[in-house]
């Protein structure tokens, strides 16, 4: 069972979000903003993110850091893993991660009121990564890694969330599409326990490289 982080938090909490096409940093004091950063870059989080940190207050010092831990881009999951890890071993800082679909969620249930919400985003090869959550976040259609035409078959939502939002309403013929990118800005409307202090990189799917014999290789 993955362990959940379970008392509310306070004091200061930078959230890091680089596993889309989107990068965004925030620093809070309890949920209260102090600032933040949001930035459609496509490719170079590398070189962007750690320059957005250093300009929040404090270059964002803080006692928790809360990351996302995809499904996304695999360079994108994984820098903002490396600068999480990076910095709570330099700060002392506990870290917790969260899901970007269950961050898509969160934004379309707080623009919309709407619940169930289904979210759709970008996969690899040609796939789109898709769950469902009900109002309070838990979980009821589980992360999956799908062709187009089976995410809008499978997906019965009327409201769909997400980069392919607007692609899978097309496709299916019927609901109401709200194109959203993860933003660490709107950490406060994550319900707290979708956050989880097991931090290993959430991928969406099996990865392509397999070791010798057929296994796949390790996703950590």
């Amino acid at each position: 069972m993955t362990e959940k982080a379970g008392e509310p938090f306070d004091g200061r909490i930078l959230v890091i979000d680089s596993a889309t096409e989107a990068c965004s940093v925030a620093l809070f004091d309890g949920k209260t903003l102090l600032a933040g950063d949001f930035r459609m870059l496509g490719r170079g989080h590398a070189e962007a993110l750690v320059p957005m940190i250093a300009a929040l207050p404090d270059h964002g010092r803080a006692a928790r850091i809360v990351v996302a831990l995809g499904p996304g881009s695999f360079t994108g999951v994984r820098v903002g893993l490396a600068a999480a890890r990076a910095l709570a071993l330099a700060w002392g800082s506990e870290v917790f991660g969260y899901s970007t679909l269950a961050m898509v969620a969160a934004i379309a249930r707080d623009q919309t009121g709407a619940a169930p919400v289904g979210v759709a985003m970008t996969g690899g090869h040609g796939e789109w990564f898709v769950e469902s959550f009900a109002r309070d976040g838990s979980v009821i259609r589980p992360l999956a890694s799908l062709r187009p035409e089976d995410a809008a078959t499978n997906m019965t939502e009327e409201v769909i969330a997400g980069t392919q939002a607007e692609a899978l309403v097309g496709r299916r013929g019927h609901g109401t599409a709200l194109a959203a990118w993860p933003d660490a800005r709107a950490f406060p409307l994550l319900p707290e326990h979708v956050l989880q202090t097991d931090t290993r990189p959430l991928y969406g799917r099996a990865p392509d490289a397999r070791l010798p014999g057929g296994l796949p290789a390790p996703q950590s």
